[in-house]
């Protein structure tokens, strides 16, 4: 089993995003049962609430429902389970640095490490409008077929 952490400031626009989209991915290659995913914030303004409206729609718009997912705060026991901690941007990487325990041995860096792009951050779309959430789309979908890849020829 393989598990798999996405993590943004509150948990409520890009990484839940990256959380259904690779839900999807994974799930469409049969291996729901091999590669467990999640999603958490570094911040804690938005624990327990579902993804923003606008980051829903989006996403079902694109055949993804990320209605059901609540946010949540990264937790110490994190560092414990999962093999891939994957930040949206260079801010929260600094934060799980910072709070990550020296005995981790998993993968932990941004999540656009898996694009091939001159890009290291995935924008927040938090204050744009409709085109900046169809942007974080964009790129999650890439990177996200590219980490299922790198997973599988890996790990699986």
């Amino acid at each position: 089993m393989v598990h798999v952490l996405f993590v943004c400031l509150g948990n409520i626009c890009r990484s839940p995003t990256a959380e259904g989209i690779f839900g999807k991915i994974v799930k469409q290659h049969g291996l729901s049962d091999r590669i467990l995913i999640d999603s958490a914030g570094t911040g804690d303004w938005h624990v327990g609430h579902p993804p923003d409206q606008r980051a829903i729609k989006a996403a079902a718009n694109r055949g993804i429902d990320i209605r059901h997912l609540c946010a949540r705060r990264i937790r110490r026991y994190d560092f414990v389970k999962f093999d891939y901690i994957l930040a949206m941007d260079g801010q929260n990487l600094n934060s799980l640095k910072h709070n990550c325990p020296k005995s981790y041995d998993g993968h932990l860096g941004l999540f656009l490490e898996f694009l091939r792009s001159d890009s290291c951050d995935v924008p927040d779309p938090y204050y744009s409008d409709n085109e900046g959430f169809e942007l974080v789309l964009d790129l999650i979908s890439e990177a996200a077929e590219n980490l299922f890849h790198h997973i599988v020829k890996h790990h699986l």
